[in-house]
This record gives C-alpha cells, sequence and structure tokens, in this order.
C-alpha cells in the first residue's frame, strides 16, 4: 500500500538548499540542447542516475497537504507538455489553459500550492559563465529551429504568462531575490510538506516531506478512492540512496553535487581527481564518487581528501571554491513563510543595497521583472533570444528605445555608488551591459541610459518616490516613449491600449520595415483573442453574443481547415519576434511606472500559429481580411485598431516603391552601413519628433 500523504502541519525541522534551474547546464554536458532544459536542471547525469532504480523511490498518493512547487520547473514542464509548434513565437493560449488545468487538479485534490519564482542573478553574479554558456545554447536551438531542424524553445513571454495564470488562479506566489532554490527547501522543511520540480538538486539534501519530481507527478490521471481524490506521484527516499552506497552519509552528498559540478562549479576543475575514483559502465563517475565518499565520517574529511588530489598551485583556489559552493547548500535565512502569511520579504542581501522599499514588494509579488533588480544590481542582463533570422540585427534591436528609457529610470536617482558617483563626476550618463545576440554569437554591448524630461530628468523625482509622481506624468512618459497620444487610443478597449501603442511603436521600429499583411495578420489575432474573451465572458449590454457565437465558431472552423500549412516565413517571423520585444519591454516599462495601463491578458493576445497562418492567408487570399464579418462589432473592432496604426504613419508608408535598378542598389549598400546601429539612428529621430527625449545613441 502506498504511503500516505505528508502531513500539513508545521514541522520544527531545520531546512537545507539546493539551486533551482530552468535551463540547460551546457558546460558540464555540451552535447545536450536546451530544450531539455527542464529535465536537465541541477547536477549532470543525476536525475537519469537515480530513476534507474525504482527502489529509491516511494509510490504516493498526494492529497490534503501544502506543496512548495518550483516555479521555473513548472513552467518549462508545462509548456513544452503543451507546445505542438516552436518555431512561431509561442502559442500562449494552450500553455496557459495547462496552468489553469494543473492548479484546478491540485486544488480538487485538497492540495494547497504554493510556487517560488526565481529572481534576478544576485550582487555576486557567480553564475555569469554558465548564463552566457545557456545563452549560447539557446541561440544555437533557435538556429536551428528557423532552419527547419529539430528543437524545443520557450518563447519570450511564457514566464509572465505563467504569472498571469497565477493571479488568475489565486495561487500564492513569491519571486525571491535572486535563485529560489534554498529558500524553496526552507519553506518546504518549515511545513513539513513536499517540493515539486525537475531540479536534480533536490535529491541532494534532505527535505521532510520529500522531494517529488514533476516527471512522475501524474497530476492528469487524478483517481478517486472512499477518503477523496488523489495524484499519483512518486517521492524520492534519500535514506533508501544512501544505504544502496553502504555507509554513504546524507551530510556527504552536498560534496558530490559540488564535485560532480553544478551552476557554480566546473567539473573539469575535479577531473584528475575523478581519474582516481571512476568506475568503468554506465554512471561510473557518479557510482564511484558515491562509493568513494561513502567510506568518509563526514564531509570535512571527504573534502580534505579531494584537495590532495588538487595540484599544489591550484590546491587553495579549489579549496574556496569549495566553500563557496558548499555554502550553496546551507539553509536560507528568508522566512517565505512570512511572506505568504504577512505579505514582507525580507532579504538581508536585497536590503543592503538601500532600494526603495516600494520596489522591493514588487519584485516579490512578480510585479516587477527580475531584469530590474539585475540593472539596479549589476548593471547588466540577458535578452531572450528568439526564432528569428540570424542574419539580421538582433529582434531586440526594436525596442532599444524603450530600454534606454527603462534604464534611465532606473539609474539616474538610484542608490549612489562607486558607478554612480565616477558617473556623476564626469557627467555621463550611467550605461547597462546587455549580452544579446550579434549574428551566431551572443556578446555583450553597454547601452546608455536615456536622459529623461521632466519631472523624471536631472533634480526631478528619484526611484524612491516614483511612485509619488501623478498618474497622468507617468501615463505621457510611457506614450511617448512609444511615440503615440492618449487621444488615438480612446476608442480601444483599456485592456487593449498598451500592445495597440506598442503595435504603432512597432509600424515605425522595425527593421525591415513593416508590411501592411504583417500588420492585418496582427491585428486580427488580436481581433480573435477579443473575439474569444467575449464570447467565453459574454456582456449582452455591449455585443450581440448571437453575432459573436456565430463569427467565433465560424473563426474556428477557418482555423481547423486553414491553419495546417506548414510554410514558415522567417522575415514574417523575424518582424513577429520584434513585435515580442517590444510588448515585453513595454510590458516592463508600463510595471516601473505602476502600471499607467492595464495589463493585457497575454494568453489571448499572442498566438504564433495563428499569427503566421493569418500573414500566409494574407498573401494569397486578402479576402481573409473578412474573417469575422459575422459580427458587425467585431468588424468595425478590427477597423478600429487598423485605423489607429495607420493614422501613426504616412500615407505612402505601406505603399510598394519602384526606383530605378541604380537607386535601389545604393540604398542596400547604406542600409547595409546603418543595420549594425541596431535601428537606433532612425529610432532616434523619430523620438526626437514625438517627445523630449536626448538623444538614444549606444556604446558598444
Amino acid at each position: 500500500m502506498p504511503p500516505s500523504s505528508p502531513s500539513p502541519q508545521l514541522s520544527p525541522r531545520g531546512p537545507s538548499g539546493a539551486v533551482v534551474k530552468a535551463t540547460l547546464r551546457v558546460r558540464a554536458e555540451p552535447g545536450r540542447r536546451a530544450a531539455s532544459a527542464a529535465a536537465a536542471m541541477g547536477v549532470p547525469g543525476l536525475t537519469g542516475f537515480v530513476g534507474e532504480r525504482g527502489s529509491f523511490f516511494a509510490e504516493l498518493r498526494v492529497r490534503d497537504t501544502k506543496l512548495v512547487i518550483d516555479g521555473s520547473s513548472l513552467y518549462y514542464h508545462l509548456f513544452f507538455a503543451s507546445a505542438a509548434d516552436f518555431r512561431r513565437g509561442g502559442d500562449y493560449g494552450p500553455f496557459a489553459a495547462a496552468a489553469d488545468d494543473f492548479f484546478a487538479v491540485l486544488r480538487s485534490c485538497a492540495v494547497a500550492a504554493f510556487v517560488v519564482l526565481d529572481g534576478g542573478r544576485g550582487a555576486a553574479d557567480r553564475k555569469l559563465g554558465t548564463l552566457r554558456e545557456r545563452a549560447a545554447e539557446r541561440l544555437r536551438v533557435a538556429h536551428g529551429l528557423s532552419r527547419g531542424e529539430g528543437g524545443r524553445a520557450l518563447p519570450l513571454l511564457a514566464r509572465h504568462v505563467f504569472v498571469q495564470a497565477l493571479r488568475r488562479a489565486a495561487v500564492p506566489f513569491v519571486q525571491c531575490w535572486a535563485e529560489a532554490d534554498r529558500e524553496v527547501a526552507a519553506l518546504a522543511n518549515r511545513w513539513g510538506c513536499p517540493v515539486l520540480s525537475l531540479d536534480s538538486d533536490f535529491f541532494i539534501f534532505p527535505l521532510a516531506g520529500g522531494y517529488l519530481p514533476l516527471s512522475a507527478f501524474h497530476w492528469r490521471d487524478v483517481r478517486t478512492e472512499r477518503s477523496g481524490r488523489y495524484i499519483p506521484a512518486r517521492r524520492f527516499e534519500a535514506e533508501s540512496f544512501c544505504r544502496h552506497f553502504g555507509r554513504l552519509r546524507s551530510s556527504a552528498l552536498p560534496l558530490f553535487a559540488v564535485v560532480s559540478g553544478n551552476d557554480y562549479v566546473d567539473a573539469a576543475a575535479f577531473e584528475g581527481f575523478f581519474g582516481r575514483v571512476r568506475l568503468p559502465g554506465k554512471h561510473g563517475r557518479a557510482r564511484g564518487l558515491l562509493g568513494w565518499l561513502a567510506g568518509f565520517a563526514g564531509p570535512e574529511e571527504a573534502a580534505d581528501a579531494v584537495l590532495k588530489h588538487v595540484g599544489g598551485r591550484r590546491r587553495d583556489a579549489v579549496r574556496e571554491l569549495l566553500r563557496q559552493a558548499l555554502r550553496d547548500y546551507a539553509p536560507s535565512d528568508v522566512n517565505l513563510e512570512e511572506f505568504f502569511a504577512e505579505g514582507r520579504y525580507r532579504c538581508e542581501e536585497a536590503e543592503a543595497l538601500g532600494l526603495p522599499p516600494w520596489l522591493l514588494g514588487a519584485l516579490a509579488r512578480g510585479e516587477l521583472a527580475p531584469l530590474v533588480a539585475n540593472v539596479l544590481t549589476l548593471r547588466s542582463t540577458f535578452l531572450h533570444v528568439q526564432v528569428e533570422d540570424m542574419r539580421r540585427p538582433s529582434a531586440h534591436s526594436a525596442a532599444l528605445p524603450i530600454r534606454r528609457v527603462l534604464y534611465g529610470l532606473l539609474l539616474l536617482h538610484a542608490a549612489p555608488g562607486a558607478d554612480a558617483r565616477r558617473e556623476a563626476r564626469s557627467g555621463t550618463l550611467p550605461a547597462v551591459c546587455e549580452f544579446d545576440r550579434v549574428q551566431k554569437s551572443i556578446k555583450k554591448t553597454f547601452v546608455q541610459a536615456a536622459s529623461l524630461p521632466a519631472p523624471f530628468g536631472d533634480d526631478g523625482f528619484s526611484l524612491d518616490e516614483l511612485v509619488e509622481v501623478p498618474m497622468s506624468h507617468r501615463q505621457l512618459l510611457l506614450l511617448e516613449t512609444l511615440g503615440v497620444k492618449m487621444s488615438l487610443l480612446e476608442s480601444v478597449p483599456a485592456h487593449l491600449q498598451l500592445p495597440v501603442a506598442v503595435t504603432c511603436y512597432w509600424t515605425h521600429c522595425s527593421e525591415p520595415k513593416v508590411n501592411l499583411h504583417h500588420l492585418k495578420a496582427l491585428l486580427l489575432m488580436i481581433v480573435a483573442g477579443e473575439l474569444h474573451r467575449i464570447t467565453n465572458e459574454p456582456d449582452p449590454t455591449v455585443l450581440r453574443p448571437e453575432d459573436n457565437r456565430i463569427a467565433f465558431n465560424e473563426f474556428l472552423k477557418w482555423k481547423e481547415e486553414k491553419l495546417q500549412n506548414k510554410d514558415f516565413d522567417l522575415d514574417a517571423a523575424h518582424g513577429f519576434c520584434q513585435w515580442q520585444c517590444c510588448l515585453e519591454m513595454g510590458l516592463y516599462l508600463n510595471q516601473l511606472l505602476c502600471s499607467p495601463l492595464p495589463e493585457p491578458d497575454l494568453a489571448r493576445l499572442y498566438s504564433g500559429t495563428l499569427v503566421h497562418g493569418l500573414y500566409q492567408e494574407l498573401k494569397s487570399t486578402p479576402s481573409v481580411e473578412n474573417l469575422f464579418s459575422s459580427s458587425p462589432k467585431m468588424t468595425e473592432f478590427y477597423q478600429v485598431l487598423l485605423n489607429v496604426v495607420i493614422s501613426t504613419v504616412s500615407p505612402d508608408f505601406f505603399q510598394k516603391k519602384t526606383e530605378a535598378k541604380s537607386e535601389s542598389c545604393k540604398k542596400k549598400k547604406a542600409s547595409k552601413k546603418t543595420k549594425a546601429v541596431r535601428c537606433a539612428v532612425s529610432e532616434t529621430q523619430r523620438l526626437r519628433d514625438v517627445n523630449r527625449f536626448a538623444s538614444l545613441s549606444v556604446d558598444d
């Protein structure tokens, strides 16, 4: 009979820690793909090694318990399980639906879920090398997908969609200041409940309620018995694992993880040592190391023995490396129970930076992205690679001016540090190091923050006081950054004003230039999402539900017939990637300004398969523009959106030009020279015309 579900009562036992990851560990396993990210987190090869022996696990019926969930693992797992396409920028609807279903199942089994998300990189930035390797691997996979090869890639807005799903399902969640691993373990041990994850680091330390791998958590196979509903799962048994290797103590497992290599330590540092303990056969290195560790009374004695096999010149450096890495498995002093009970998130490292309390609270509640923490603490950020045209500048180039305004808000009046004092003396604007794609490599570029207008510029409001700036001023800064006026958006429903403003911005800034098919496909997709919303949440006082139902059913029939076209247009993909980049940074800026515009429902807003299908249809069958003709209101709504965007460009913006061939060649040569500037020059001129910002040049 499977063991009973763990008690939800609080436990006096202390916490331990591990490392929660959401992407592939490339350095230790260079042959693995980023597509396997959810299954390759933590100690390389450990999940496969442990999973080969069923005796290391116990069957469990999960019900009537608290459950601490590693959010990074979960959203990777749910997206990859729900996605059918990885080339077209993400189908967020099925992903959000899977998240909704997941938490509904937990609730039906009386499981109280608490989700813990990773935050920024932390002030020490010890994983920088690993993160660069992961970014390079994601780029390799994205490039393969752009050429029709296999692979899986997480789309740009997946994390945002997941956070919105958590809010919609009223699931308690927290975004940690940095890595969530130690805080996940500490909370689970405080409550004596299980941890749900795909991170093999959770095999390493003792958990009062055990570790449940997501791969063996059968939430779609809920069963019922007389005592109620339950989810079949498997719980890792650390004691059985240690007994298998004789006298191996669980306290030695962190040393095993560190020497094997994790996100902070390259296993190559111990290659000479492994030559002495490796056993032949599959997983020979892990089996040999665990058997060797079983011969020591404690981890300190074993660590000294490891160091004896390291060359004298490197011994001190490796000793320090071991000391720091083992500290990563020590208990966290952050009390997440206090956050979930009272809403207070206290982190010594974060508070020591002197950041505004309102900003720290917003980060913990997931109202600001980890990028904000990274820019404030490290002046550095990674820009997520998409399936785009690798011959062109990065799709993130289109959103460069938005990022510069974001950096200006964060850094121009932030807490003074050494960098800020040096910049004040020299009169220069602060710069942020961006890691982004340059052709088929990940490179860093230093991007200078924008000089902001009053009341945000010199002698204006500080970051501490940003929430006190009148809403009208904050909204004006957002809209001027996007190059639109509020009067232009008054005919647009409030929840779609931000994406429509972003679409106006994208139409101006996209390189190569947006064509009319791009724009119409995007707007038809937005209309389809709105039709889905009002069909499922009808408001008879505003719209005629019968017309909408008919139009929606016809749309579903059209999708079933027409979206079988598997053609992939890389130029169109690049343009839609740029739109997502602009939307992401528009969301970030809107969040930092305390949401002067409502945040759109991303799951209904963007569908990569749909927008690519609409684009292909518009090229061959322009009448698809009348897709929603059964609903006069939806037809009118589409026309409103189209008119709003077109009114921001010149009358001949979408007309094809027929210059002489020699003139065309000259323009092509000039274009090649300016592409590397990441559209900063043309965008600077546009922003000079519509707002009060200074020049948006980039320091490379």
